[in-house]
């Protein structure tokens, strides 16, 4: 299957931030463990075997197999999950919202890269075991954020009323979502296993954590995913002692505010900022900050109240009632499972940075960070046309404006290029400048301002010729907007927008296997892909 790569500096969708971590700038070595290249996963799975203990591998393993009774597992995940009581195993993580039929692409490349990044490790260390998480934002409340997913241009959307964690929503209103999605599709068999995954996820399970599961595991459970919710009382007492130490100490919001100051320092800006508690408290219908106020622990927008002992006993009686926000959930994260490296998108990453230094206070190990694959879908009708209109996969990548007029110029059969002009009219002035200098030298403000006004008239002749020829050549112009405007929806990323049922309704079950064979982990690099 025909591939191309382009460095992600050069797609222009990436934070510059992003760019300079991945070329390993020295300024930004501070803010991270160790960076994901092969070699140093040695490394990272001696630290993090010396740091876990055995209590919590135990504990990790029986929650895993409760979340799952009731759902059909693969062999390979049971024996991933029961595998994570011995020492020589390890995870791989990543994490996503709950989005509506699994939302944008890019959730695919995410857990694609997990699953792979464990094989490329297995046959590197073969005397360990990589197990590949997803780690479902079961206690998020963001719900506009996910209850929709793009069809074709269009929006399926699940409109109701919604609070507290989304992951106990329960499924109400998604028969007519059913309903509205599944009249925009044809009779052909892709079409009829879309409709019978979103109708056994949505239709037939009593919550979004639980229709979540179905469905990725459904899709994944072959290459051994495990799906993990961490919204698990057994799993929060493990995180007592963090906990405690956020409210009574306040830890992260000291630490974490003061590398955010050295990353401002570094030009860069910052994700996330930290508040001085960084839980939400939870309850059936509700996830709201708890505050520090006159000595007295609250809970915004509710009644609830507690004095520093009673908090204390909240917390021990009922673990599973605090929340990390996004500030200490990568912390719980580490402190419940034997990770070696997160796998998220840029602005995950920006914000993983700016977290090290409190791991460190906290004494638990940083994990690697890596990029997840990112991925530009072609046809081979779509690189056909591409290669008729003479663009490279690098040019797509342009905003549009720039890629209509780099193109006119290209085709143009005259020079709409008049810097040769400009640097004639530049001499000309340069002699002039001289017989000022040798005359009046109060002349040279004349010549000068001559010389901004003829470059200016220049330029705008410039301007105008290119635009008459835009108009000329409009028939080939609307080519190119339309193949850009198929490839970036939105002018914005295909793998931002798009959800793979546009592509399964094309390649069926064949969809992921073809994503498994070609994305590559530790590539580091942006892949244009033909199918």
């Amino acid at each position: 299957m025909p591939t191309d790569y382009i460095p992600f500096r050069d797609t222009h969708y990436f934070s510059p931030l992003i760019c300079d971590y991945l070329d390993e700038i020295e300024g930004l070595k501070p803010f991270y463990n160790r960076f994901p290249t092969l070699e140093n996963f040695k490394s990272q799975i001696n630290e993090k075997q010396l740091s876990f203990n055995e209590q919590t591998r135990k504990q990790i393993s029986k929650s895993l197999l409760n979340q799952y009774k009731g759902f059909d597992m693969s062999a390979k995940t049971v024996l991933h999950m029961e595998s994570l009581t011995d020492k020589n195993t390890f995870t791989i993580t990543t994490g996503h919202q709950l989005n509506l039929f699994t939302g944008p692409l890019y959730f695919f490349y995410k857990i694609i890269s997990t699953i792979n990044l464990c094989k490329v490790l297995k046959k590197e260390f073969p005397q360990q075991n990589f197990v590949p998480i997803y780690w479902m934002a079961t206690e998020d409340h963001d719900f506009d954020e996910i209850n929709f997913f793009n069809f074709k241009g269009k929006k399926v959307q699940w409109n109701r009323n919604a609070s507290g964690a989304v992951g106990e929503l329960n499924l109400e209103g998604l028969d007519h979502v059913f309903e509205v999605f599944a009249s925009q599709l044809d009779t052909s068999v892709n079409a009829k296993d879309l409709k019978k995954r979103f109708q056994s996820a949505y239709l037939e399970h009593q919550n979004l954590t639980d229709a979540t599961r179905f469905l990725v595991n459904d899709l994944f459970s072959a290459y051994g995913l495990v799906i993990l919710d961490a919204n698990d009382k057994d799993l929060k007492r493990l995180f007592i002692p963090y906990i405690e130490n956020e409210l009574f100490n306040q830890t992260s919001f000291k630490i974490v505010s003061k590398t955010n100051d050295d990353i401002n320092d570094l030009g860069y800006k910052i994700q996330v900022s930290p508040r001085e508690i960084n839980l939400f408290y939870l309850k059936e219908g509700l996830r709201e900050r708890i505050v520090f106020e006159n000595e007295v622990y609250k809970v915004m927008n509710t009644n609830l109240s507690w004095n520093k002992s009673e908090i204390q006993k909240e917390v021990h009686d009922f673990p599973e009632r605090f929340s990390p926000n996004v500030i200490m959930r990568p912390l719980y994260q580490e402190v419940i499972l034997p990770n070696l490296c997160y796998i998220g998108g840029g602005g995950e990453l920006a914000y993983w940075l700016q977290l090290k230094s409190n791991f460190e206070v906290q004494n638990v190990t940083f994990p690697m960070l890596l990029l997840r694959n990112s991925v530009l879908i072609i046809t081979q009708k779509q690189k056909a046309k591409l290669e008729k209109l003479n663009l490279s996969f690098e040019n797509l990548f342009l905003n549009q404006d720039d890629l209509i007029t780099k193109v006119t110029k290209e085709i143009s059969d005259i020079n709409l290029d008049f810097s040769p002009q400009k640097e004639h009219l530049k001499k000309q002035f340069e002699d002039l400048y001289q017989l000022a200098e040798q005359t009046d030298k109060s002349f040279k403000g004349a010549v000068a301002a001559q010389e901004v006004k003829q470059i200016k008239g220049l330029e705008n002749l410039e301007k105008r010729l290119l635009k008459a020829q835009k108009r000329k050549l409009n028939d080939v112009l609307e080519r190119v907007t339309k193949l850009q405007n198929e490839l970036f929806p939105n002018q914005s990323l295909q793998e931002r927008n798009t959800n793979f049922s546009e592509f399964y309704l094309e390649y069926g079950e064949d969809l992921i296997p073809k994503l498994i064979e070609n994305l590559q982990p530790l590539k580091g690099e942006f892949l244009v892909l033909e199918v």
